[in-house]
């Protein structure tokens, strides 16, 4: 039996990822929500022994999940710019850093602690996070994702259809018929671009290892690992939000009981 066992949860734009884990790190299990509801809560703490929890949102959270989790909860944090995380956040504006950026870059510094980080997020957006060898949060950007980029080719334009990629598809270089030329477009697009952060990146920092996560990863990848270099120095971790989110619940516990 598992003496310690964490809740922590993520609420996206889209969906809710949840997992089960120890404190050092083993991940128990985890579950994907298209809703998520205190009765999924009250659920996952009959049917495993949780201990402790932890949320983080980019959407309003429900107040009564929050208030599950803390009357159920030994330990439990409600993630935002003002919880302890075990690494330097030098962002100008803390209070407008999306929690799931910043989990990720602790999940990455817990994955790999001496090392350079660039993190880049497939999600609903696109983001690119830089974490340095020392453990600070030294800033990132925000671009389309790969849906809202297909969706808008058709929004703003009177001929152009919505196309829907699969992640199993081959992407051609060039596409023969207007649908094939929106997917290339657009997946070689996010390709190329995460491609050309990973070069300028590496003119100004010459070591550093490449997370990559988020939902549409699966779409993108086969179409950046193109170098050994690129394979050497990249690394897919689709838990990565969730493995900061235990990082940073772990931390809070520590830093409680040193108090």
């Amino acid at each position: 039996m598992v003496n310690v066992l964490n809740l922590c949860i993520d609420q996206g734009n889209s969906r809710t990822k949840v997992a089960l884990m120890t404190d050092d790190g083993k991940m128990i299990n985890h579950f994907i929500y298209k809703s998520f509801s205190s009765a999924d809560v009250e659920r996952l703490f009959d049917l495993y022994d949780i201990t402790d929890s932890i949320i983080s949102s980019v959407v309003d959270i429900e107040a009564a999940v929050v208030n599950v989790l803390h009357r159920r909860s030994r330990h439990f944090v409600l993630f935002d710019h003002n919880t302890p995380v075990p690494i330097i956040n030098r962002y100008d504006t803390p209070q407008t850093l999306g929690q799931d950026r910043l989990a990720a870059a602790v999940g990455a510094k817990c994955l790999c602690p001496q090392e350079n980080l660039l993190i880049i997020d497939l999600g609903s957006a696109i983001t690119y996070d830089f974490v340095s060898a020392e453990g600070e949060y030294m800033g990132g950007n925000i671009a389309p994702g790969l849906k809202m980029r297909l969706t808008m080719l058709q929004r703003m334009t009177k001929k152009l259809p919505m196309v829907e990629v699969d992640e199993n598809e081959l992407i051609p270089l060039f596409g023969k018929n207007t649908r094939d030329a929106i997917a290339a477009g657009v997946v070689r697009g996010i390709a190329y671009e995460v491609k050309g952060y990973m070069r300028t990146l590496r003119e100004k920092v010459p070591h550093f290892q490449t997370f990559i996560t988020g939902g549409n990863a699966p779409y993108i990848l086969n179409n950046v690992r193109s170098s050994r270099t690129e394979n050497r120095t990249m690394r897919h971790e689709k838990h990565l939000v969730l493995i900061g989110l235990n990082e940073i619940l772990r931390f809070n516990k520590t830093a409680s009981l040193k108090e």
